[in-house]
């Protein structure tokens, strides 16, 4: 058997979510964590410490600037800075792997696809739940036609008191939304790969603040966020409709008044359904309605797969299977959701 090929990776963005994308990638025979930079010295100092990150930068122009043998970076940084550091990236000659949602917008979306484009480098966002075995086996029993029609998809990414006290994610300006983006997004990727990708083609939704921006004494795992500079949504509802007649809806919330989180979704067809978390199919066998779970789906990590697919894409030549394009269809739903609440009225998705 051949030795791997040596495959050198650079993050913008070490803090939290990066170091998860470290953990898997030094897993990966061949990779080599060559370089990383974040504005928090700390960040630095860990990525070294923890995962033998050979260089450190506080700039990432100066990093893609030094790194000449550099092959990808993992953009691991705010949502409103994931276009200009990807652009950077692929003007640099570097495939990119960002995390999601792609951008703050699907504009900006449709810029780093043309920069991917230009430079002839790979561009992956960091979708990992189309990876885990629930989510292949909703594929796989959704696209054959098992279920027949598809009509109707629920998407639910829903925390009773979930709101984030580190980092910036109660910041509009620096994440583009609350859990519809931060959430929300996840569950919309996985159904939206798992019913065959459609294109849609208009939003309605709505948005709500209530909790949020006021200082609370309630108990919980994630208490004393800052609410003096949260800006986003509490909570949110959306409703998708694709160019071949399937709806789809999206409930996320940071806060909500309900029994116990909810991250799942549901699909509906002529002929039967299945429920994405339990890999149960409903349908109707002989003169009866009959719940089915499957016997085996697998239990491989997702993440693994996800970064494994990231080398694959970049390194091996592999299909890109999580690719801008579908980046892109998931940005303009969520475009499409804030822009119909902003606006009180369905909006058109071009």
């Amino acid at each position: 058997m051949s030795e791997a090929k040596s495959f050198k990776v650079g993050f913008i963005g070490a803090g939290a979510i990066a170091r998860t994308h470290m953990k898997y990638l030094k897993e990966i025979t061949g990779v080599e964590l060559v370089a990383a930079t974040d504005v928090i010295e700390d960040n630095l100092a860990r990525s070294q410490k923890e995962f033998g990150v050979q260089r450190v930068y506080k700039d990432y122009t100066e990093m893609l600037k030094a790194e000449k043998e550099m092959e990808a970076v993992s953009v691991c940084t705010p949502n409103g800075l994931h276009a200009p550091n990807t652009i950077a990236a692929l003007e640099a000659g570097k495939h990119v792997l960002v995390e999601k949602p792609m951008a703050l917008s699907a504009k900006e979306g449709q810029k780093m696809l043309d920069a991917a484009k230009r430079a002839g480098k790979q561009l992956i966002v960091a979708f990992q739940h189309r990876f885990s075995p629930q989510s292949q086996f909703v594929r796989d029993y959704t696209t054959t036609g098992e279920l027949g029609n598809i009509m109707y998809v629920r998407c639910q990414a829903l925390r009773r008191r979930g709101i984030p006290n580190w980092g910036v994610f109660g910041r509009k300006d620096l994440q583009g939304g609350g859990p519809m983006i931060d959430i929300g997004v996840h569950i919309i990727e996985a159904a939206h790969y798992c019913i065959g990708s459609p294109r849609p083609v208009s939003a309605f939704g709505q948005t709500w603040t209530y909790l949020g921006n006021k200082p609370s004494n309630v108990r919980s795992a994630w208490p004393n966020w800052d609410y003096k500079t949260y800006t986003v949504e509490d909570m949110a509802v959306g409703m998708i409709r694709f160019d071949n007649g399937v709806m789809l809806t999206i409930e996320a919330s940071f806060v909500a008044h309900i029994e116990k989180d909810i991250f799942n979704f549901q699909v509906f067809g002529e002929k039967g359904g299945v429920n994405w978390e339990t890999s149960q199919v409903f349908h109707d066998v002989g003169n009866y309605m009959l719940n089915s779970s499957a016997g085996y789906v697998g239990t491989w990590d997702h993440w693994q797969k996800k970064m494994q697919h990231f080398v694959a894409v970049c390194r091996d030549g592999a299909p890109n299977e999580s690719s801008g394009e579908q980046g892109l269809a998931v940005q303009k739903m969520l475009d499409g959701i804030y822009s119909s609440a902003a606006a009180g009225k369905e909006v058109t998705i071009e």
